[in-house]
């Protein structure tokens, strides 16, 4: 993983070498929905001991944000790398059977909360009009990940707890991410992409699980 990031670096300073135009600055802020396809739910029950039961999972909401670098190769084409800081992971939700009370039941959570500095390198196509198109590879490296679990009856809550679930999980994604972007004239930009993990994110290997993720963001250029 780490020769694929340095070839990325190595791409990028070629192209800019070669281009001898001026780079365009951006920051780009945002929400991101993300989730873990394949064995989501099993990958969480290995790390806890109380989800018995009926358990589904679904996606976190968290955000995104950083910058990036427009080097023009003509009217119509950019090549863009950029660095963000993302919140990904997701969330597992099921019931809890209490002895003799089973009819009131206790709602039990688990939310994995991983941190990612994502790298990508995006080709973006001017289809004119303030209408871009954008796609890429992307490396990501974990900064943190925290496992947050709880569970609560007839709205209180009984008990929380989070541990460091970091060494569950690789330390390097390797993805492809795309999407679409409107600038308006002043530079300021909407945009929507998907993030699409190809590295499993089990450090054990053993979980057929995959970083995936919707973002909606704001930019503005310089």
């Amino acid at each position: 993983m780490k020769k694929q990031l340095l070839l990325l670096v190595v791409t990028v300073s070629s192209l800019y070498s070669s281009a001898q135009i001026n780079p365009q600055f951006s920051v780009k802020a945002g929400l991101a929905s993300s989730g873990i396809r394949g064995e989501a739910a099993s990958n969480l029950n290995n790390l806890l001991d109380f989800t018995d039961g009926m358990v589904t999972t679904q996606n976190r909401t968290g955000f995104f944000a950083g910058v990036s670098v427009g080097i023009p190769l003509n009217a119509q084409i950019t090549v863009e790398p950029g660095i963000y800081y993302t919140q990904k992971g997701y969330e597992l939700r099921g019931e809890l059977g209490l002895k003799g009370i089973e009819f009131l039941g206790a709602n039990a959570s688990a939310r994995l909360q991983s941190d990612y500095i994502d790298v990508p390198i995006l080709l973006k196509a001017n289809l004119g009009g303030g209408l871009k198109i954008f796609a890429g590879p992307q490396v990501s490296y974990l900064a943190s990940s925290n496992l947050k679990t709880s569970a609560g009856l007839l709205g209180f809550n009984l008990f929380t707890s989070s541990i460091d679930a970091g060494n569950q999980f690789n330390k390097w994604d390797l993805g492809v991410t795309g999407g679409i972007s409107y600038e308006f004239k002043n530079g300021f930009s909407v945009s929507g992409a998907y993030d699409h993990g190809l590295t499993r994110i089990d450090a054990n290997n053993r979980v057929n699980g995959y970083n995936n993720s919707i973002k909606v963001g704001v930019g503005i250029r310089f």
